[in-house]
């Protein structure tokens, strides 16, 4: 095999002089892009937030050596420097003791005063702020109040309820209740002694002090009584600490699939009478979760919302406060799964008489106006084979909902969200973006002005002011410059849309080619996979965030990014195909996406195909080899959740639904014996996201498979595609292994690997 010399001085090497794959003047330029590209995209607009309810917007745009802070008169139609960015990083050195960069400031979380004269931010774990008239900058004390989380139920990792909380004060400010010795405690405010309202908490089934609920009238209260479930820990030694030589063990709360989760009963009490309501849980009796209980306005009645084991049903309940008998206000029931977690949306109207909900249920995600207290259905709002994909405002008065949505023009890419109005009874459909791009809209607090920045992956950013009531232009604020990052040889990435399984539904992706690309050559492709169902992950906007992608091309492949079936933000039939079968993770119709683009370019070479992924993108890369050996045939998986049993509960549920004989179908680990072709495993042994042992577990079935495989673990790691290490690692095994050509000798020529972007995880 050829083995090419690499040098620092390649760094340089321009993209003309390569004259064959995976050269050291291919690796020079890869390696050199992550410091070549940087600050040459000026001009484009990050970050904008409205100031409060002003009309006032202050953004975050590039600039050919970093960051710079604009503050924009929505009124005027005036841009300025939002402040001196020289005396707040001088301020800051001091203040932080040690450097701090004018064109790089650490204003994580960043807010203005209404007035504009000082600002809050977060350079670290403590809260600054600073005033600008004078630059002086000091901690920030903490907010006040303390917050009601959602900590009944398994919650994301099964955390363990805190009922370290203050007591409830009731509205009337004249009592406050807390829980002691497992049950509800009542006294006067500010008296020593009070009394019990229940007796039926005991250690194993005690009331929860953050559920504590107080009615409008301050003459009832609702909690929770909790059961608590399975605790289970995942157990971590990291090897390598930075501050003594012995290992340290760890372990953290993580439910997984299967797990027995914390059982929530509601219970009502009224004060005056001391009596207890008991709460018949017919309507909830399988809990994945239940959220806080809230009081409608009038005392009525008390609401939360109940997600079954399984997701297959979904309902808002209502408790009437007398008799304590409960009614589906919404029931929400799908034979696959009810997304709640991304495709929800409640907005109560006039104490729940009337309710804005977000469904699926005639197989495209839109919005639907209830009668509250029929619990019937009064009008769909939207309606057609295109899907809602936020809101952001519901105006009561004028009975609008303004709300992104992608997929209404026929012709035109599916995912691209646009901002639209729409009148309560379904009438007055309005866009209020027009541009053929991926629009990112804010409105101002009295919705006279708003903001967009749209773009596309082959158009620079364009960030606009617009009037609200006619739409109407008011200023281009900024427009995005890339005449340096294409001095470069860079290219945008190319769409190409293909007919999936279906012979019918567009799959769309796009094609990244090398910098050098030469149409007489023929290249492998590597695919960069991540199929999670919770959304759609193929670029729609212009960035060079597709650098890590764009670094592997200049070795000498083409990559590609596509969404398959399974993934979100098309139709319900889309995205079902996931159900219970995360092991399809859309391969059908990439396969065929991908003969679609050798059919038209004779220079891709499918009979040389890799895939590489981290996270659930990990789980498919893998799964490349073990489902579809006849088509890919390197794979590097990282952070891999390899069996979803062994994953966390709340996103593998939410798509497998409870435990049964599909978890084993899709596999990894089970179905291991399967692997051809060659694979690279990466994992980080402290990884919080992904139990660690789920990588280890598939390489143990391998080794008894007596399959040949890479395991790189990246010691002190969490959740990763590796770092630089990983990036160089995944390069030199497509290199090799698609290529035919032997990887750079580090060792011997002592170069360390520029920094590069990693694959996105869940």
């Amino acid at each position: 095999m050829h083995r090419p010399s690499l040098t620092l001085a390649c760094l340089a090497v321009s993209s003309s002089v390569a004259l064959a794959q995976g050269t050291a003047a291919d690796y020079a330029r890869a390696e050199s892009l992550a410091v070549r590209a940087p600050h040459t995209v000026v001009n484009a607009v990050n970050q904008t937030n409205w100031i409060g309810r002003t009309t006032w917007v202050w953004y975050r745009k590039t600039t050919a050596t970093g960051t710079a802070y604009v503050l924009l008169d929505a009124e005027q139609h005036e841009r300025r420097p939002a402040f001196d960015q020289a005396r707040l990083a001088a301020s800051l050195t001091a203040m932080l003791k040690h450097p701090v960069s004018a064109d790089s400031l650490p204003l994580g979380n960043l807010t203005f005063t209404d007035d504009r004269t000082a600002i809050q931010f977060s350079p670290d774990s403590v809260r600054w702020r600073c005033t600008l008239a004078d630059y002086k900058c000091a901690p920030s004390p903490p907010a006040g109040g303390q917050g009601v989380g959602r900590d009944f139920g398994g919650g994301l990792y099964g955390a363990l309820p805190n009922d370290n909380v203050p007591p409830r004060v009731s509205p009337d400010s004249q009592w406050e209740a807390t829980v002691r010795n497992f049950n509800v405690y009542i006294r006067r405010v500010g008296a020593k002694d009070g009394f019990f309202l229940s007796s039926d908490g005991s250690d194993g089934n005690a009331y929860a002090a953050r559920s504590i609920a107080w009615s409008p009238d301050s003459k009832r209260i609702a909690a929770y009584r909790v059961r608590p479930g399975f605790r289970r820990e995942v157990y971590y030694v990291e090897s390598s600490p930075e501050d003594q030589l012995q290992p340290k063990h760890s372990s953290r709360l993580y439910n997984k699939p299967g797990d027995v989760l914390d059982v929530e009963q509601p219970m009502l009490f009224e004060l005056a009478t001391k009596h207890q309501i008991v709460v018949d849980n017919a309507l909830f009796p399988n809990a994945y979760d239940m959220t806080p209980l809230e009081w409608r306005k009038d005392g009525r009645a008390v609401v939360f919302e109940y997600n079954q084991r399984g997701h297959q049903v979904y309902r808002v309940i209502e408790i009437d406060a007398v008799s304590g008998k409960t009614r589906a206000v919404i029931d929400e029931q799908s034979p696959t799964f009810y997304e709640y977690s991304g495709k929800h949306f409640r907005y109560d109207i006039a104490d729940g008489r009337e309710i804005v909900w977000m469904s699926e249920r005639d197989g495209w995600n839109h919005l639907y106006l209830y009668d509250g207290l029929r619990g019937k259905v009064k009008q769909q709002i939207t309606k057609g084979p295109w899907v809602v994909r936020g809101v952001e405002k519901v105006d009561t008065l004028a009975r609008q909902i303004w709300f992104q949505a992608s997929g209404m023009y026929a012709g035109k890419d599916p995912y691209f969200v646009h901002s639209y109005r729409i009148n309560f009874d379904g009438s007055g459909l309005t866009a209020m973006t027009d541009a053929d791009a991926m629009h990112n809209v804010s409105y101002s607090a009295d919705m006279k002005y708003f903001v967009d920045i749209w773009s596309r992956v082959d158009q620079p950013p364009v960030f606009e002011l617009r009037r609200t009531s006619d739409r109407s232009l008011v200023m281009e604020v900024e427009r995005t410059d890339a005449s340096a990052l294409y001095a470069l040889g860079w290219k945008p990435p190319e769409v190409f849309v293909s007919k999936g399984r279906d012979g019918k539904t567009d799959i769309w992706g796009v094609i990244i080619r090398p910098t050098n690309f030469d149409p007489a050559r023929k290249y492998p492709v590597v695919e960069n996979i991540y199929a999670g169902p919770h959304g759609s992950f193929v670029p729609k906007t212009f960035s060079s965030a597709q650098l890590g992608m764009q670094q592997i091309a200049d070795l000498g492949f083409i990559v590609v990014q596509i969404d398959g079936m399974g993934t979100s933000n098309r139709s319900k039939a889309f995205h079902d195909v996931a159900w219970k079968n995360l092991a399809d993770a859309g391969f059908p119709d990439r396969i065929l996406w991908h003969k679609a683009v050798a059919a038209k370019y004779p220079y891709y070479d499918i009979e040389r195909v890799g895939i590489y992924g981290t996270s659930a993108g990990g789980q498919s890369s893998m799964g490349a080899l073990l489902f579809h050996p006849e088509f890919y045939k390197v794979a590097v998986s990282a952070a891999g959740c390899h069996d979803n049993r062994m994953d966390k509960i709340w996103w593998n549920e939410q798509w497998m639904g409870e435990i049964g004989p599909h978890y084993a179908a899709s596999s990894n680990v089970d179905n291991a014996y399967k692997l051809r072709g060659k694979l690279l495993l990466i994992v980080g042994e402290m990884d919080r996201n992904v139990d660690p042992s789920s990588t280890l577990q598939v390489a143990n079935a391998l080794i008894k498979a007596k399959k040949t495989f890479d395991l790189l673990v990246i010691p002190g790691a969490d959740h990763t595609s590796g770092g630089e290490y990983g990036d160089r690692k995944r390069w030199d095994f497509f290199v090799h292994n698609l290529l035919a050509v032997e990887p750079p000798d580090r060792n011997t020529l002592g170069v360390v690997m520029a920094g590069s972007a990693s694959p996105p995880a869940k």
